[in-house]
């Protein structure tokens, strides 16, 4: 078969729905993601079930985070997790509204990537209970290229909205 790249960099994603059975929308998700080209699917959190960030008229969102091994660059990846969401018929109704499927990059290596469509470290990613649990679940030891590691940072979590599921 064909050679495989060298995969080099672990990446971090974190996973969430809240419409059409969402939990049924973030397995297929994390099976797909698994599919993407030169990416290794190492881990998966369990799923978590939060409030909505925005508007409370909306259904409790499923959450998980995916650790994988990729030779995709930031914009690559980007890339793939949009034509997935896509994919899975996302329909982004109103701001920090209800979705079918979303995708982010919560950590690209040790890298700091800083642009219009892409921020890694996720803006979100030190105060969202949603993405800090699951991402402490399966790496609790993980170092945040600002130096803190997601135990600290979930130690300094106010309140948990959040259970498993």
């Amino acid at each position: 078969g064909q050679k495989l790249m060298p995969l080099n960099t672990i990446a971090y994603l974190g996973l969430g729905s809240n419409l059409d059975n969402p939990a049924a929308h973030i397995k297929r998700a994390v099976l797909e993601i698994a599919e993407f080209e030169e990416t290794l699917l190492l881990a998966r959190s369990s799923l978590y079930q939060s409030r909505p960030l925005g508007p409370q008229d909306q259904a409790d969102f499923i959450n998980a985070v995916v650790k994988i091994e990729t030779g995709l660059s930031p914009q690559n990846l980007l890339k793939a997790c949009q034509e997935l969401e896509i994919k899975h018929g996302r329909i982004k109704k109103r701001h920090w509204g209800e979705r079918t499927l979303d995708i982010d990059i919560l950590l690209y290596g040790n890298k700091t990537v800083d642009l219009p469509e892409l921020s890694i470290p996720h803006k979100g990613l030190k105060e969202r209970d949603f993405v800090l649990l699951p991402l402490a679940e399966i790496e609790p030891e993980l170092v945040l290229p600002c130096g803190e590691t997601v135990r600290e940072l979930c130690q300094n979590l106010q309140a948990f909205h959040l259970h498993r599921v």
